[in-house]
């Protein structure tokens, strides 16, 4: 039997400065992490880097062309960082990713079957990016869900809303920061 891992997806300081720390966001992230490396369960970081100069995305794509047209996400600017605030103690993975979903171009998949991970648990920016296009890989390949609809953000509060209410129950448990760290306590 395999164990979970608590992807933190991302939030880099480019994209926290875009959705802004609303309501505390980076507090109650901070203490999810906190309390999945007290339970011992893997925190692994995934950020968004494309190759400066020629980034590997194509004309067809829209999200992909205003991506790079706004200066986001290039590989080594201060912005693609993680976040001060939750930043990734040693040790800790940091898996680099080339498009919306966390599998998309990283070896995430080979970290995760590594670790014999076999429940992924979600927190990140935006939630109808990463946090969507991770979900839905993640059931494709028969991962157990966990989405910490607390511990993720969108810059369209009513799409975040319909989409941890509605779409993410369906696929997997979509719980709360708190409701969480509850299940996980000894």
């Amino acid at each position: 039997m395999g164990g979970s891992a608590l992807l933190v997806m991302d939030v880099q300081r480019d994209v926290v400065d875009i959705v802004g720390d609303r309501s505390g966001y980076l507090q109650r992230l901070r203490g999810a992490i906190d309390g999945a490396r007290a339970a011992g369960i893997p925190v692994i970081y995934v950020v968004m880097r494309l190759t400066a100069g020629d980034p590997p995305v194509s004309a067809r794509s829209k999200v992909g062309t205003n991506v790079v047209q706004a200066g986001l996400f290039t590989e080594g600017a201060p912005g693609t960082e993680i976040h001060p605030e939750i930043a990734p103690e040693p040790g800790e993975v940091v898996v680099v990713k080339r498009r919306a979903s966390a599998f998309s171009g990283s070896d995430l998949d080979l970290v995760l079957r590594a670790r014999d991970i076999d429940r992924v648990v979600l927190a990140g920016i935006a939630t109808s990016a990463v946090v969507l296009s991770t979900a839905c890989r993640a059931i494709d390949m028969d991962l157990g869900l966990t989405v910490l609809v607390d511990g993720c953000l969108d810059t369209d509060a009513e799409l975040h809303r319909v989409i941890t209410e509605n779409l993410f129950p369906l696929w997997g448990n979509a719980l709360t920061i708190d409701e969480w760290l509850a299940s996980i306590a000894p």
